[in-house]
Parts: C-alpha cells; structure tokens; sequence
C-alpha cells in the first residue's frame, strides 16, 4: 500500500477525526472508504452520461434499433427450440 500526504481544511480534519472516533475506525480507513465511494459514484454518473450522450446521436440510436431486432429474432428462435 502506498503512502500520501495531503492538506485538509482545519473544518474538514475536525469533521473527519470526529466521524471517525463516532465509527471507531482509523481516519485513513474513513478517508479510503469516503474515496472509494465517491468514485463509484463518478464512474456511474459518467456511464449514466454516456446513455444519455448515446440517446442523441442518430447513428448510436440506428445500430441500437438494429440491435434490438437482431435480440428479437434471436428469442423467436430460441423459442422455437
């Protein structure tokens, strides 16, 4: 595991070391914990943007439609079976 050092805002420290004396955890796990978090939290929202981005763009929106009839036939198909 790597260290880094960083500088904190003196009301951010006092919240942290206060949340994490409340939860019984070390500040750094808090710190881990809150980052992984908030990154997840990132990568959904840039997944949910790229739908979206996805949703506007006539090419995307023809392939998709391309698509869903392609998964169409294919559960006639396997219905068939």
């Amino acid at each position: 595991m790597a260290t880094f050092t960083s500088s904190l805002p003196d009301h951010l420290l006092k919240n942290l070391s206060e949340r994490a004396k409340e939860l019984k955890i070390p500040k750094n796990k808090l710190i881990q914990k809150a980052l992984e978090y908030y990154l997840e939290k990132l990568d959904k929202a840039s997944f949910l943007n790229s739908y979206k981005n996805m949703a506007d763009d006539p090419e995307h929106l023809l392939l998709s439609e391309e698509g869903i009839e392609d998964w169409f036939q294919m559960l006639e198909e396997l219905e068939k079976e």
